[in-house]
C-alpha cells in the first residue's frame, strides 16, 4: 500500500512540477491552470497525510488529525522538525482548498506550488526510506 501511495505523490508532484506557471499573472489568467495546480496540490497533500498516518501508526502512534500524524513522526524522530511543521501547514492549504472555507489566495498557491511543493518531495524521499527500511528483506535473505 505505501509503495502504491509514494507512487501517487509523485504522480501529483509531478502534475505541478510539469504545470507550475512562472508568474502569479499567468496563475491568475489561467482558470484551468488553477484547477490543476489546486487539485494536484490537494493531491500530493492527502497522500503524503496517508503515508504519515500509516507511518505514525506502524511506530505506535494514533493520531486524531491530519498534522499531528507528522509532529509523531518527528517525536518519534522519524522525520526532521522542520519538515513536519512545513507539512502541518500543507494540511492547512489543503484544508482551505479542498473546504472553501476561505476564498482562495492564489498567491498562496504560488507559494506552495513552489517552496511548498519542495517540502512535499521532501517528506516523499523521507517517506520512501522509512518505507524501504520497514520492508521486510526479500524471500530468502536474512
Amino acid at each position: 500500500m505505501l509503495i502504491a501511495k509514494l507512487t501517487q505523490l509523485n504522480d501529483a508532484i509531478e502534475r505541478v512540477d510539469a504545470k507550475r506557471p512562472a508568474s502569479i499573472e499567468q496563475l491568475l489568467a489561467d482558470r484551468d491552470l488553477q484547477d490543476i495546480i489546486t487539485k494536484n496540490l490537494e493531491r500530493a497533500v492527502q497522500v503524503s497525510i496517508d503515508i504519515a498516518t500509516h507511518l505514525a501508526t506502524m511506530n505506535g502512534f494514533v493520531p486524531t488529525t491530519s498534522a499531528q500524524s507528522f509532529r509523531m513522526l518527528a517525536d518519534a524522530g522519524e522525520l526532521d522538525r522542520d519538515l513536519a511543521a512545513a507539512m502541518s501547514k500543507a494540511v492547512g492549504f489543503r484544508n482551505v482548498s479542498v473546504h472553501d472555507y476561505l476564498a482562495i489566495d492564489w498567491r498562496i498557491v504560488m507559494h506552495v506550488a513552489n517552496a511548498g511543493l519542495d517540502d512535499i518531495k521532501a517528506f516523499g524521499r523521507r517517506a520512501k526510506d522509512l518505507v524501504s527500511a520497514a520492508a521486510p528483506p526479500p524471500p530468502g535473505r536474512r
